[in-house]
């Protein structure tokens, strides 16, 4: 088994084992044809010729004998049986020369006389075949077929038997057989078998080795090519393709390295202008705040004053400083953003519940959910859910996605649920508002994208929530999942590892039902292992859904929402 393996991989790698295999086989299949095709021609017209010398000479011997015994029967006196049957076997086997051509056997049609039988060079009665004799005896008429011959010594022979009626005066009727050894004509087959195979298999050799040659003049640009584009694809983007030629591979490879070049010459462009723009984003962040920072001192003071101030000036000041909030949050977003773009963000593990973290998430939106008409349900499948994350990246993503699902779930009710396995604990945040039109699952960790670009925001939120909370997932290498359809809602799932950075193949949660459009981001998937959700009070109707959980060391309901 472990052979075939072997083969079948290098079958589907190998350009030149393929190649060089089929036209192997191919060749081999061709000369095999070709070489039963001449065998049979030579054979048949080896036998043929044979057949029409044996057949001749079988006849001309059968005339002889016939005239000899009718000469004998005129005589005044008729010889014995034995001496007439004596004298044919002489005479026909004075006629096969020296060494003989053939021997000769006479016997009685009776068996039951006593009718003498004589034959030549000890040949054996048993190399008549039965079948042979029968046509004789009952056609009257020359006869012959392919049979061993048998010698009374042990010998045997491959041979041409023919047959045919004579009359022995005195005695009866007789068979007249004659057996041509074809030892010669079975050496010469077996030296153009030999010739013939040996032939085809150095062909096949030859031609194998010849397609090799000729296939390795393709494959070997080919895979240099491949080669140069995996260190190229790797970030060396100084590697080119030798030319050394003029003919349709160097054209290949002079192309090759013109779009390499260029290639080069995009990517270099393209990184200085993101260096540029990460370089931007993270010195104007910088910049900002030192501006910022007094600019709300100076808010605070007119902020704490704003009841020495008309209604309108109030009012002005409380505006400001929401949008101070807003800008301070933007500028938070944006240096992490430009962390996570300088690859200088890292992790700082702890062993940690995320169920009181949800707990926490759940009591601080209480007056965002309130202000939206809509209470957050929580159910808990697994009391307590460990993992080993970074807590304060985790709470985070947690907290976006329900402020996310606050925001549109036009009041509605938001659903979170947490459930786990051996592997990873899955958290999924569910909301019945707007949804996601078709495509725009793969958008939503995208900055600033919102689905309804006419809407205004009621979090306050910077548009980066979720690309950041999408770059914190990956850290953990886990999976952050949106699904949605219009009208229906949305329903965001985050996966995290038991260990932060081991890999898992499933989600211990599902996605909901019904939900075609699909994309996760942050991992590749394996098969899901759905877990029931019997905790739920009515799954059918989700809109009305009275969440509970179920703590494994209480048996009483537990539930968290909104006042």
């Amino acid at each position: 088994m472990a052979p075939f393996r072997a083969g079948r991989k290098i079958w589907r790698r190998s350009l030149l084992f393929r190649v060089t295999a089929s036209t192997l086989v191919l060749s081999a299949i061709v000369v095999a044809i070709l070489g039963f095709s001449l065998l049979s021609r030579v054979t048949t017209g080896l036998l043929d010729s044979k057949d029409r010398s044996a057949i001749s000479e079988a006849t001309s011997g059968l005339g002889e004998a016939q005239r000899l015994l009718d000469a004998a029967n005129t005589g005044p006196a008729t010889p014995s049986a034995a001496r007439l049957v004596d004298s044919v076997i002489a005479t026909l086997g004075a006629r096969s020369g020296s060494p003989s051509a053939f021997d000769v056997l006479l016997l009685a049609t009776d068996a039951n006389t006593n009718a003498p039988e004589r034959g030549t060079n000890l040949v054996a009665v048993s190399s008549i075949p039965d079948e042979l004799r029968g046509s004789v005896a009952s056609t009257k008429r020359q006869s012959w077929t392919y049979a061993p011959i048998v010698f009374l010594d042990g010998r045997s022979a491959p041979g041409l038997i023919v047959g045919a009626p004579l009359t022995v005066p005195t005695v009866g009727p007789y068979e007249l057989y004659y057996l041509f050894n074809l030892d010669q004509e079975q050496e010469t087959l077996d030296l153009v078998s030999s010739a013939v195979l040996g032939t085809g298999i150095v062909l096949v050799i030859l031609v194998a080795g010849v397609t090799w040659l000729v296939t390795r003049q393709v494959v070997v640009p080919v895979r240099e090519a491949a080669r140069i584009a995996r260190r190229f694809s790797s970030g060396k983007l100084n590697e080119r393709m030798q030319v050394k030629k003029e003919d349709d591979l160097a054209q290949l490879a002079t192309s090759f390295n013109d779009m390499a070049k260029n290639l080069a010459t995009q990517i270099r462009q393209l990184e200085q202008l993101s260096l540029l723009q990460q370089r931007f984003v993270s010195d104007v962040s910088h910049e900002l705040r030192t501006p910022l920072t007094t600019i709300r001192m100076a808010a605070d003071v007119m902020y704490e004053d704003r009841g020495a101030f008309d209604s309108s000036n109030a009012r002005s000041v409380e505006l400001l400083q929401e949008q101070l909030d807003r800008f301070e949050l933007l500028l938070v977003d944006l240096l992490e953003i430009s962390r996570f773009d300088a690859g200088a963000a890292v992790l700082e593990r702890d062993r940690t519940d995320l169920v009181p973290m949800i707990e926490r998430i759940i009591h601080a939106t209480e007056l965002l959910a309130e202000r939206n008409s809509l209470r957050v349900r929580f159910a808990a499948y697994e009391r307590p859910a460990f993992v080993e994350c970074d807590p304060r990246r985790i709470d985070r993503v947690i907290r976006n996605l329900v402020d996310n699902a606050i925001e549109h779930a036009n009041g509605t009710d938001v659903v979170i649920e947490i459930g786990g396995n051996a592997e990873a604990v899955a958290i999924t945040v569910r909301d019945f508002g707007v949804g996601l039109m078709p495509g725009e699952a793969s958008l939503v960790f995208s900055r600033f994208w919102r689905a309804d670009k006419a809407r205004a925001r009621t979090t306050g939120g910077t548009g980066l929530g979720l690309a950041i909370s999408l770059e914190d997932v990956r850290l953990h290498s886990g999976w952050l999942e949106a699904a949605g359809e219009p009208g229906a809602g949305a329903c965001f799932r985050l996966t995290l590892p038991r260990v932060a950075g081991e890999a898992f193949i499933s989600s211990p949660l599902s996605m909901v039902e019904g939900f075609t459009d699909s994309v996760i981001s942050g991992g590749e998937t394996g098969e899901e292992e759905l877990v029931p959700r019997t905790e739920l009070a009515d799954s059918a109707d989700l809109a009305d859904l009275t969440t509970r959980a179920r703590d494994p060391l209480d048996t009483a309901p537990w539930q968290r929402r909104s006042p």
